[in-house]
């Protein structure tokens, strides 16, 4: 399939607006959405909770939630790894479009970090984007000690890849074989959008808080949402979208426990995970993002992809933060694209080891 053909979007494609080279190259989006409340009227945004689950333990004993759809033995795993105060359920629209486009060829596995959702309560001194890193090391070896692997972040999401990344970067030679980085950046979130808010006294003072006094803080749960919620919810979507979704997205953020927000804060404002980028020099990867995006702008989205050697850049027009939701074939795309990138890179190294090489091993 074409370039041109692999560009539909949800609601119809207006045009490609411009495609240059940068780091691949970089794939400019306009699109058009159909508007109205009856949009997802009868969407079931619980579908995930039928699918079967399993649970996995983190280093340090918090049990993480994990959903599979799709063949324990498939050839290929994707690992998606969710936003901060979202869980599993962001993935919801890809978990339906992939499914129906990979069929039984790809296992598609989804977790609730650790603080969210399902999974268990961190201690506050584990609320760090290293330790998601190495939560998700503990997943792969979980439910994919064998086989090859993709894998999906979004936000915090894509920090947590990276994260693994500097930590793990044996996995990379052969296991993860392609990485998506949806809306994140590897390092200064708080020098641009609205993550400048995260140097901020009142947010200190909330931390402290959490750290004497956690039940009180929980309790006046309104309070804290009333000043930190401008960084978690203004950016959340760049264009209108239907009242449902809205309803589906903030329904997420609204049953994470505040003491998991705040615990969060410090390592989102000292995140730098620059040393993981050089560990992905060969790997392919996706890197897309909303020009409309004031949590993590574009233009961070733009400095990743150029120190990835195999990245390509995809700026979705008009949309904001949770791109995944905003734009939700248009995410799929661009993720099954990275899939087919990978295997064929993965084909492709397999067949230019060196005969003789071969040879040699087999004489061994």
């Amino acid at each position: 399939m074409n370039l041109v053909n692999r560009l539909g979007l949800f609601g119809g494609v207006v045009g490609v607006a411009a495609i240059s080279t940068l780091a691949g190259f970089e794939v400019v989006k306009s699109v058009t959405k159909r508007q109205g409340p009856e949009i997802y009227g009868s969407e079931d945004f619980e579908l995930m909770s039928g699918d079967r689950s399993r649970v996995v333990m983190t280093e340090d004993d918090v049990p993480l939630l994990v959903r599979e759809v799709g063949p324990s033995d498939a050839p290929l795993t994707v690992i998606f790894v969710h936003g901060y105060c979202l869980r599993m359920e962001s993935w919801h629209f890809q978990r339906k479009q992939l499914e129906r486009m990979w069929g039984d060829s790809v296992r598609m596995v989804f977790y609730d970090q650790r603080g969210h959702g399902g999974s268990g309560m961190p201690t506050a001194e584990s609320c760090t984007i290293a330790q998601l890193g190495r939560d998700l090391e503990a997943v792969i070896d979980a439910v994919a000690p064998t086989g090859p692997v993709v894998l999906v972040g979004h936000s915090i999401g894509g920090m947590t890849i990276l994260a693994m990344a500097r930590q793990f970067p044996e996995l990379f030679d052969d296991k993860v074989i392609g990485v998506g980085l949806l809306a994140t950046t590897a390092a200064g979130l708080n020098k641009s959008g609205l993550g400048r808010n995260l140097d901020n006294p009142v947010i200190d003072a909330f931390r402290l808080a959490v750290r004497t006094a956690p039940e009180v803080v929980q309790r006046a749960r309104g309070a804290a949402r009333a000043i930190i919620s401008p960084i978690l919810r203004a950016a959340s979507y760049g264009t209108e979208v239907c009242p449902r979704l809205v309803a589906f997205s903030e329904g997420m953020l609204n049953t994470v426990s505040v003491v998991t927000i705040v615990n969060f804060l410090e390592s989102l404002e000292l995140h730098d995970e620059s040393e993981a980028l050089p560990v992905l020099a060969d790997t392919p990867a996706l890197v897309l993002s909303g020009d409309a995006d004031m949590v993590i702008p574009f233009p961070s989205s733009r400095s990743l992809a150029a120190r990835l050697p195999r990245a390509e850049l995809v700026r979705v027009r008009g949309a904001g933060h949770m791109v995944e939701l905003e734009f939700p074939q248009a995410t799929s795309d661009e993720i099954d694209r990275l899939v087919q990138r990978a295997v064929s890179r993965r084909k492709d190294r397999e067949n230019a080891t060196p005969a003789g090489e071969l040879e040699r091993t087999d004489a061994v």
